[in-house]
């Protein structure tokens, strides 16, 4: 019985400690997951995104898509009347655009772009911004004519479609748009990290690369 007792304990210990190296690794391999899901992933054979289309902001003004090449910018695609993903998506915008402070505007953009022009004019966007505490300098919430919304959203990859009862399909990605007008990164919008999207909007603007999942993407300066 002492016998018994003594090769046992031995043996109990190293079980304990196999169950505690196994826990902590899949510990570790769930953090890195979710780290790499707050980061952007690389987008492969981009178009150009800032094509010379002329859409309306929040305020009336017509803003031509190509007169924003310069800056990078991080693009969303929301619609006002949508129960509750897009303000998901907002509201982790509004956490980049408070995080770049004084860097919103002057050196990279937010874009926000309605997938229902059908009834997403300026008052209705100005509306959500206002709502939302998103009507800021350097953060534009964009629409047009559906034909037009349909030709950014291609050059996305993006299609836009409406449901049965009228309602539009939620487009949870955001996107990296380089200062030349090609998406760099893709970003998952439930997941994304403000620590990452402000510091890849940073790089892409001082024309550095940009982080991408497991490796970089470089940037092209307009």
């Amino acid at each position: 019985m002492n016998s018994t007792r003594r090769l046992s304990s031995p043996l109990a210990i190293v079980l304990i400690a196999i169950g505690f190296l196994v826990s902590a690794t899949l510990t570790a391999c769930h953090g890195g997951e979710d780290e790499r899901a707050g980061s952007g992933f690389a987008v492969t054979d981009a178009a150009d995104c800032l094509p010379p289309i002329a859409l309306l902001d929040q305020h009336g003004n017509h803003i031509s898509l190509a007169d924003l090449k310069g800056k990078p910018a991080l693009f969303d695609f929301i619609y006002t009347s949508c129960p509750g993903e897009c303000l998901m998506l907002t509201e982790r915008m509004r956490r980049i655009a408070t995080a770049l402070g004084p860097e919103l505007g002057s050196k990279v953009r937010l874009v926000s772009i309605t997938v229902d022009p059908e009834h997403d004019q300026p008052a209705q966007l100005l509306q959500y911004a206002s709502a939302q505490d998103a009507d800021l300098k350097g953060w534009l919430f964009l629409t047009g004519t559906p034909a037009q919304i349909d030709d950014v959203m291609k050059r996305f990859k993006l299609i836009r479609q409406r449901e049965a009862d009228g309602t539009m399909d939620h487009v949870s990605e955001m996107f990296l748009v380089a200062p030349d007008g090609r998406a760099l990164l893709q970003y998952l919008g439930e997941k994304i990290s403000a620590q990452h999207a402000v510091a890849d909007l940073n790089a892409a603007a001082a024309g550095r690369a940009v982080s991408a999942g497991e490796g970089t993407v470089e940037t092209v300066r307009y």
